[in-house]
């Protein structure tokens, strides 16, 4: 297993945008990372071992081969909101997997571009997620955060429990994000067959047990 994620609670000043943060916090570590940012926190994730790498590659295959085109890893993604006229930073996401409403457009890339990398959350379909060390985050600022950018459906793999859970219809709380959450959740044994929201496949879990 690998080592406890990094979470660190910070007071950035309202000129200092969470993602050039994120920016110092890659820069300044020797090892590569990609730093991840929620509820005020930047959160830098243990470095994935085998059952991990694993289970994402093989939930995506599983997605792509049912015809779900738009599967993918690897895309950061970011939650703004109008505070004071200003475009604020709320949360930094880069899922295991997901699946996008849509291609990239140029207005897509453009925001990617003005936001150094990062795509907008509107363009996320379905984030999914596999626990390492790390399952308090997926489990908690990950799922609020999920909920209050109104994804559709967040799938998480919580190898803590030994559970699948599919969170499906989000209520965000604009007003206190952190208050966001999905109306529906469905848990499933590890190993069992996990029905997700359609139009998306039923998923088969028993290739994933060690």
């Amino acid at each position: 297993m690998a080592a406890d994620p990094v979470t660190e609670p910070v007071n950035t000043p309202r000129e200092q945008d969470p993602i050039d943060l994120l920016i110092a916090f890659e820069e300044a570590s020797e090892a590569p990372i990609r730093a991840e940012y929620f509820e005020g926190m930047p959160v830098v994730a243990p470095q994935p071992d085998f059952d991990h790498g694993h289970m994402t590659g093989d939930l995506y295959h599983q997605l792509r081969s049912a015809g779900i085109g738009l599967a993918g890893f690897g895309m950061g993604f970011r939650t703004g909101l109008r505070k004071g006229g200003r475009d604020e930073t709320i949360a930094l996401a880069v899922p295991d997997f997901y699946v996008l409403r849509r291609k990239p457009t140029e207005l897509d890339e453009a925001y990617r571009k003005a936001h150094k990398g990062w795509y907008p959350i509107d363009l996320l379909a379905l984030a999914g997620e596999v626990t390492s060390s790390n399952h308090e985050t997926d489990t908690g600022p990950k799922y609020r955060s999920y909920a209050a950018a109104k994804v559709p459906v967040y799938v998480l793999v919580n190898r803590e429990d030994g559970r699948v859970y599919v969170h499906s219809e989000p209520a965000e709380d604009s007003r206190h994000p952190g208050r966001s959450h999905y109306r529906t959740t469905t848990s499933t044994e590890l190993g069992e067959k996990v029905a997700l929201p359609a139009p998306y496949p039923v998923l088969d879990t028993s290739v994933l047990l060690p």
